[in-house]
């Protein structure tokens, strides 16, 4: 394989991981949206999705109501925010370098507001900029999520790329690999168990035969890694994890080698001829049993766990088809909105049972990060107008329908939902749920998120408490710029 098209599979598979005190420190981008005439063709470069074109700094930013003197830490979130773009015809949302945006809370004021994009060594470039170091294997500017992993601040994407460390500040430290343990890709969503101590990912990659189910023990380094023999290459964006088990979804979006040879964008494509299936992993090792089921695009887990020999698995789905590559638009295309599922894997009778839980147009499902592999009552997820039409465009033409803006939170013990409805042009971005100091329910706490204020044409903080879920807002913070719709984020609380 020649080098120009190792470059395109990986940045095809990087395309997959897969939204008074100011002052400009980075280079202005000539992040150009289409003109007017063609703005329609390129949804994922326009309206709620435009990137931003400069990395701003504010501090002790307005806030409209109060903030909780127990939110002390920072909210991160990440997502594509292209640099540089000169041809909108040659984008893929999902190929756009990694910003992150932060608001620092301590004693009940906001602090600060920042955005910076990841220093990968094309960032560094095209920002004129000296990148410290030998460039790394599969350089990517992670563009997915941030988390929190130990003490450091660690951005994401899958397929090829390390991960990147971020300070306090957001400035870019490096690429980090676990302590010299990481061994090749990681992944977009890893799954942490606070019980056990354990970081968990399932990584892939194009050229692999298998897929890895690697384990960072408490010590911060890859303790085990399985391979687990698959076909065609599958794209594996997500996974769910239980107390005992590690939940595989392989479904029909497999690496084309051909549209690599070609240099498209994004080489992956739906695959009639690869089955849609579930596998189950003993955490502590052991064979795959795999389980036959109807084929559908997921895109994201809620959580999962144990109930006597059945296996729970809350997601975000689409029908079938799902092409990543999209349809003409710059993004993907669904061949529906969004919903979130239901899957129960039943190991006693070896087959798995799915029912829809709401459905809504929803993504970027959330639970309370503690419960990662117990068992929840409560999700959180998003209803974005703006996002659904985009996703289903057609030759850049989304359907004339109104999607609503909103944040939901589901009680799944009761299968009730409440909705915090927003104004129409209010984007939301994924809600992220914090608890509150010395909480004892699950819920009793905040979900947080960015959502674009379309009055002031920039973006606010939003601030609700999980259980006053519709009732006004605990504070909205007035940001000094807009934060595009973009993927994944965390609360980094201080130590």
């Amino acid at each position: 394989m020649t080098d120009p098209t190792r470059r395109n599979v990986l940045r095809g598979a990087a395309a997959i991981a897969a939204a008074g005190g100011l002052a400009a420190t980075g280079a202005r981008a000539a992040a150009a949206a289409p003109q007017t005439a063609t703005a329609r063709r390129f949804p994922f470069l326009e309206g709620a999705f435009e990137p931003v074109t400069e990395e701003l700094t504010a501090f002790d930013l307005p806030v409209t109501g109060r903030v909780p003197r127990d939110l002390n830490g920072r909210y991160l979130r990440n997502g594509p925010n292209v640099l540089g773009l000169e041809d909108p015809r040659a984008h893929h949302w999902m190929l756009g370098d990694g910003m992150v945006h932060g608001v620092r809370l301590r004693d009940g004021r906001a602090e600060w507001y920042r955005n910076r994009w990841v220093r990968s060594s094309q960032v560094a470039k095209k920002l004129g900029e000296p990148y410290p170091g030998p460039v790394p294997p599969d350089d990517f500017p992670c563009n997915t999520h941030v988390i929190p992993y130990r003490g450091r601040i660690l951005t994401l994407q899958e397929s090829g790329p390390l991960p990147y460390e971020l300070d306090d500040e957001l400035n870019t430290v490096g690429t980090y690999d676990f302590r010299g343990t990481l061994k090749g890709p990681l992944t977009a969503h890893t799954k942490f168990d606070a019980e056990a101590g354990e970081l968990h990912a399932i990584a892939y990659y194009p050229t692999w035969d298998h897929v890895r189910h690697l384990v960072v023990d408490p010590a911060g380094r890859v303790s085990r890694t399985a391979r687990i023999p698959v076909a065609d290459a599958p794209m594996i964006h997500d996974f769910a994890l239980t107390e005992h088990h590690v939940v595989l979804l392989d479904m029909p979006v497999t690496f084309d080698p051909a549209g690599a040879e070609r240099g498209d964008i994004v080489p992956y494509v739906w695959n009639d001829k690869h089955p849609a299936r579930v596998g189950v992993l003993p955490r502590k090792g052991g064979a795959v049993r795999w389980f036959e089921v109807d084929p559908v695009y997921y895109s994201h887990t809620l959580n999962a766990y144990e109930e006597g020999s059945e296996i729970i698995v809350d997601m975000t789905n689409f029908d079938a088809p799902f092409y990543v590559a999209g349809n003409g638009s710059g993004g993907p295309h669904g061949a529906s909105t969004p919903r979130l599922d239901r899957w129960t894997v039943d190991l006693r009778h070896g087959r798995v049972r799915t029912r829809t839980l709401d459905d809504r147009p929803q993504e970027f499902p959330r639970v309370n990060e503690s419960l990662v592999s117990r068992r929840h009552r409560y999700g959180y997820s998003a209803a974005f107008g703006e996002m659904a039409p985009a996703y289903m465009a057609v030759d850049g033409n989304p359907p004339d329908r109104a999607f609503r803006n909103g944040l939901i939170k589901h009680d799944l013990s009761r299968a009730t939902t409440q909705v915090h409805r927003l104004p129409r042009g209010a984007a939301a971005s994924e809600a992220v749920f914090v608890p509150r100091e010395h909480s004892a329910a699950e819920d009793d706490g905040y979900a947080i998120a960015y959502v674009h204020n379309p009055d002031r044409g920039a973006s606010d903080l939003l601030i609700l408490a999980a259980q006053d879920f519709t009732g006004e807002p605990v504070a909205r913070i007035h940001l000094p710029g807009r934060v595009p719709l973009g993927f994944h984020g965390s609360w980094i609380p201080d130590a």
